[in-house]
């Protein structure tokens, strides 16, 4: 998300890139490397033009690109304005000229180049699109014209200079559409021509560039689905869909929605038969740089994952944007002049994550879609309240997940009321309780729980947070054959929350790597959750047991040797909260368990 620089709400929330790969079926290693690893530099020319010097890591000044491609970076991203102020150092320029001598630049440095056309004299991100101050009065039709014009005039002035774009953004964070009004998501008829005529004229001059239409918070798959869902309906044109992705402005950690995003990307390219990228990307390298470089490696892995290479690559916006010049919290340089560290996660190779063996969800109605409306009595599920009035705080409604429906607790006045399913028939054993929730906070409670299962309840609190995040509980160890589960509100008035794809599944045992001849490993963990010290039970006998931990997007994060004897436990403190994958290996075989890093 972005704003202009100089308002708060700017520095909240920015910009950044598209990115290409081959469709098609292609090795592992071919993948990798057509890969795209991408910076928005718009601020490189005018922090140039004040004096601004940039040096690698030995303090030796370099050309800007030189020390980006030296980090694995080999695309670059280019913003461009139509009339913008040329005064304003941080809040203009990016003219159409300047842009074209940027990318001639990037071009002669070896690095491919995706433009990405505002629509506007300055910042346009989902706060704001205003029009050019030349189209202000124009008419709707003129205002197609001009989206034309403007795309075709700069393309061809690319191409005359020797450059062809891969990848040509039309709109940039347009989740409430452009050019407002009349390209506003309210009349998305309008905004589907607008974006079109941006296509056609992209084609005109470059056939072979692939045509970007980006949403901001790519983590929440419902706005996505609903925007591509109308533009899909009213003929819209494109080849790629983006997707802007930071943790730091939804104020939690990348692992508490790195799930989110993987589910969306893997969501919009079977969904619509696109290809994706990660358009935009930041953290706090100033105050965290291992934290975004464990965050850089994860985003990379979880677009290279997505199935039949249509898993693009990701872009860092504005890494090289001095905070003194900007005042841009998420950029990747330091007021020394030198890039963060954070930056080496670009050269890292992005791998597939490991597979994980699917589940069997033991919940009837995981999703509300059964009874095919909004309801206050979803099938196969049950609802208490502590008055009979407070009933009616229990409902289905539209804003799914996933799906259509989703459940949601809120009332007018303050209420208590739960939702929930018992499962009965139930092997004893370790089961998983899954789900993925929103919540506006503010209630005296508000949990996902597990219940009359022959142990003390376990619950959660549910994450204040506006997009879906994904939580669970894990190590429900059922011995009476049965298990309650549901969603708990204990709330003030006008609090909601909304629950939806529940899942409650028996814990997996065994790696999907193991032959079924191999006999398990007998081994187990514990606590789990856990802040510190993982403990592990182990067989007898002499043989040494490997442990690995990764990350929930299958990042190695931590390997170790253990023999038996050796009252076995693993120091997890220095690992992110989040959950993790731990693998057992002796004697050629595995066991694989998930556990929580509190």
């Amino acid at each position: 998300m972005k704003t202009r620089i100089s308002s708060f709400a700017l520095r909240q929330a920015l910009l950044v890139g598209a990115v290409w790969c081959t469709a098609g079926l292609f090795s592992s290693s071919a993948l990798a490397q057509s890969f795209a690893k991408g910076a928005d530099t718009g601020w490189l020319q005018q922090m140039e033009a004040n004096g601004y010097k940039f040096y690698d890591e030995q303090g030796v000044e370099q050309d800007c690109f030189a020390i980006l491609k030296a980090k694995g970076i080999n695309s670059i991203r280019l913003r461009v304005w139509v009339n913008p102020s040329m005064v304003d150092w941080v809040n203009g320029h990016c003219s159409p000229a300047e842009v074209v001598t940027m990318a001639m630049r990037a071009r002669n440095m070896g690095l491919r180049v995706m433009i990405d056309f505002h629509y506007s004299d300055s910042w346009a991100d989902p706060g704001q699109q205003t029009k050019p101050a030349a189209w202000a009065q124009h008419s709707f039709s003129q205002l197609q014209a001009d989206v034309y014009d403007h795309t075709l005039s700069v393309m061809t002035a690319l191409k005359a200079n020797g450059v062809t774009p891969e990848w040509v953004q039309v709109g940039n964070e347009i989740s409430n559409g452009l050019l407002w009004p009349e390209g506003s998501t309210a009349n998305f008829a309008q905004l589907t021509q607008l974006l079109n005529r941006g296509y056609e004229a992209v084609k005109a001059v470059s056939p072979t560039a692939k045509v970007v239409i980006h949403l901001d918070k790519g983590n929440d798959n419902a706005p996505f689905r609903s925007f591509f869902d109308q533009l899909t309906a009213h003929g819209g044109k494109y080849d790629v869909i983006g997707l802007s992705y930071y943790p730091y402005w939804l104020n939690q950690d990348y692992t508490a929605s790195i799930s989110g995003l993987q589910y969306n990307l893997n969501d919009m390219a079977s969904r619509y038969g696109k290809e994706v990228v990660v358009a935009e990307v930041g953290g706090d390298c100033a105050n965290a740089p291992q934290n975004v470089y464990d965050m850089l490696v994860a985003v990379q892995n979880a677009v290279f994952a997505v199935p039949e290479g249509k898993g693009l690559g990701v872009f860092y916006w504005e890494p090289e944007g001095y905070r003194s010049f900007s005042g841009y919290q998420l950029s990747a340089w330091d007021n020394d002049g030198k890039p963060s560290p954070a930056l080496n996660a670009f050269l890292a190779t992005p791998t597939t994550p490991p597979p994980v063996t699917p589940i069997t969800n033991l919940l009837t109605n995981p999703g509300f879609e059964a009874n095919g409306a909004a309801t206050q009595t979803p099938s196969s599920w049950t609802s208490w309240a502590n008055a009979p009035a407070n009933y009616a705080a229990d409902k289905t409604e539209t804003g799914g997940q996933a799906s259509t429906y989703r459940l949601t607790h809120w009332l007018g006045t303050a209420y208590q009321a739960s939702t929930y399913q018992l499962k009965t028939g139930l092997p004893n054993g370790t089961y998983t309780l899954r789900a993925w929730v929103l919540n506006g906070g503010g209630q005296k409670a508000c949990q996902l729980y597990a219940k009359n299962y022959g142990g003390p309840e376990k619950n959660l609190a549910l994450p204040v947070t506006s997009a879906w995040t994904q939580i669970q509980l894990p190590n429900i160890e059922v011995t009476n054959g049965q298990c309650e589960v549901g969603l708990w509100s204990d709330a003030n008035a006008g609090n909601w929350c909304s629950l939806d794809n529940v899942e409650l599944f028996a814990a997996a045992v065994t790696s999907s790597r193991q032959r079924p001849e191999d006999a398990a490993v007998d081994a187990a963990i514990y606590p789990n959750p856990t802040s510190g010290m993982l403990m592990l039970k182990l067989p007898a006998g002499p043989l040494a047991t490997t442990v690995r931990i990764y990350t929930a997007t299958g990042k190695l994060v931590l390997t170790k040797k253990l023999s038996s004897a050796s009252n076995p436990r693993v120091d997890v403190s220095g690992l992110a909260t989040g959950s993790y994958r731990v693998q057992l290996e002796r004697a050629g075989q595995h066991v694989t368990q998930q556990f929580i890093k509190q």
